[in-house]
C-alpha cells in the first residue's frame, strides 16, 4: 500500500492550490451561479473549477485511484483499492456571500475507511490534517476533542438540508435541542463543522441529509482526535434522511440518546 505520508502530502498540496484558485474567484465581481437539488442550493463556476483542479492533479499523480467528488466527477472505481472523496468547496453560500467558513476537503480511503482526510480553509490560512492511526493535526498542535461534563453544557454544530420539506421538520427538532444544551451553532460547512468538533471549537456535530464528501475528511479528523462518529437516519420531510452525529464518546452518546428520544417522541 501507498505510504499514508505521501498520501497525505498530496492531499494537502492539492487542497491548498485548490483554496487558492477559490480565493482568486473570491475577488471576482460576478461569478456564474446555478442550482442543483433546490432553489437555495447553489454551484458556482468557482465549485466546478476547483473540483476540475483538484481530479486533474490527483489523478495526474495517481492515475489508476478512484474519485468520488460532488459536482462533476464520476464515480469512479480505480484499480488500486483507493478512492479519493473531494469536496471541492464545501460551503458554497457562504463562499458566494464572502464569509469566511468555507473550505476545501479531500480525504482518501480504502475498503477499511478514510485513510488521511484534510480540511483547508483558505480565508483562515488553516489546514487541518489526519492520518489513520497517526492523530489528527492542525499545523504542528495535535488535536484533541473537548468532553463537556453533560448535555447541558455541550455547544452544538448543526446545519440544515436545502429541501423545504425537511427544513419543515428539521426547525422543531433543532427548536428543541437548543433548550437541551449549551448552544448551538450553524456554520454553513460540515466539513469545517467536523474539523472544529476535532479542535475542540464545537463539543458536537450533528446533521442530517449530508453525502460522503462533506464528512469524509471530517469523520478521520474527529476520529483521531479521540472522538467518535457515527452514521444515522432520521425520517425528515417524509422520508429517511442520512445524519451523521460526532464529538467525544460523552457527548455523541448524550447527543445519540437524545435524538432517538425526540424522534420517537414524534417532535
Amino acid at each position: 500500500m501507498t505510504d499514508p505520508d505521501a498520501l497525505l502530502s498530496l492531499a494537502v498540496d492539492v487542497a491548498r492550490d485548490a483554496g487558492d484558485l477559490l480565493l482568486s474567484y473570491a475577488e471576482r465581481r460576478s461569478l456564474g451561479v446555478e442550482t442543483k437539488t433546490s432553489a437555495t442550493d447553489p454551484v458556482s463556476e468557482a465549485d466546478h473549477a476547483a473540483e476540475r483542479l483538484i481530479t486533474d492533479r490527483l489523478l495526474s499523480a495517481r492515475p489508476d485511484d478512484g474519485m468520488l467528488g460532488e459536482e462533476a466527477a464520476d464515480d469512479r472505481a480505480g484499480t488500486t483499492g483507493l478512492r479519493w472523496v473531494v469536496d471541492p468547496l464545501d460551503g458554497t453560500v457562504n463562499f458566494l456571500y464572502r464569509q469566511a467558513q468555507w473550505c476545501v476537503s479531500i480525504a482518501c480511503e480504502d475498503a477499511r475507511g478514510a485513510v488521511v482526510g484534510v480540511v483547508h480553509a483558505p480565508v483562515a490560512g488553516e489546514c487541518f490534517t489526519a492520518v489513520r492511526g497517526a492523530g489528527a493535526h492542525l499545523g504542528d498542535r495535535e488535536l484533541t476533542v473537548s468532553s463537556p461534563p453533560d448535555l447541558a453544557r455541550t455547544l452544538v454544530a448543526t446545519g440544515f438540508a436545502y429541501a423545504p420539506e425537511v427544513r419543515t421538520d428539521q426547525g422543531p427538532l433543532v427548536a428543541d435541542l437548543v433548550t437541551a444544551v449549551r448552544d448551538v451553532r450553524r456554520g454553513g460547512s460540515a466539513a469545517l463543522d467536523l474539523a472544529w468538533t476535532a479542535a475542540g471549537r464545537v463539543d458536537g456535530y450533528l446533521e442530517h441529509g449530508l453525502n460522503p464528501w462533506d464528512w469524509a475528511a471530517g469523520r478521520l479528523l474527529v476520529e483521531e482526535a479521540g472522538g467518535v462518529v457515527s452514521e444515522v437516519s432520521t425520517v425528515l420531510g417524509g422520508a429517511p434522511r442520512a445524519g451523521v452525529i460526532a464529538g467525544g464518546r460523552q457527548v455523541h452518546d448524550d447527543l445519540a440518546r437524545w435524538l432517538a428520544d425526540r424522534t420517537a417522541a414524534g417532535v
